[in-house]
């Protein structure tokens, strides 16, 4: 189980830069193929922007074309939480931290087919990157 990490919002904007805070805080897409990661090739854990929870490991990283970092797998089960997402006239579903409720992107099922068929897209300015890997379960 998560440890949930509650704050108000007046606190997340303080700890944030507005950048951070429009798109982990209010669900808002950085410009596709804008962000520091979605090139990144290096071995690593990727965390949440806002609170440092583990999410995806570079193992699991592919180059999707789509203009944001792709994940085909999350790097613990229950690190990320998915919700119904009807907003802009479409239907999808959106990818929030588990542990801080933070908007890190969207899910599609357009995925390599060979792992889990599943494309995490997430924008760079919600993760951060860790090259020593650190602990996954953290």
């Amino acid at each position: 189980m998560v440890d949930k990490i509650q704050k108000s919002e007046a606190e997340w904007q303080r700890e944030l830069s507005p950048e951070e805070y429009a798109v982990l805080r209010q669900a808002a897409t950085e410009r596709p193929f804008t962000g520091e990661f979605v090139h990144n090739h290096a071995d690593g854990v990727y965390r949440c922007g806002a609170c440092g929870q583990a999410l995806f490991s570079s193992d699991t990283k592919f180059e999707s074309g789509s203009g944001w970092p792709s994940f085909w797998d999350v790097v613990n089960e229950g690190s990320v939480e998915l919700r119904e997402d009807r907003s802009h006239g479409m239907r999808r579903t959106e990818v929030v931290c588990s542990r801080c409720g933070s908007h890190l992107g969207h899910l599609f099922d357009d995925g390599p087919s060979d792992t889990t068929g599943l494309r995490y897209c997430i924008n760079s300015i919600a993760l951060d990157f860790d090259p020593k890997g650190g602990a996954q379960d953290e």
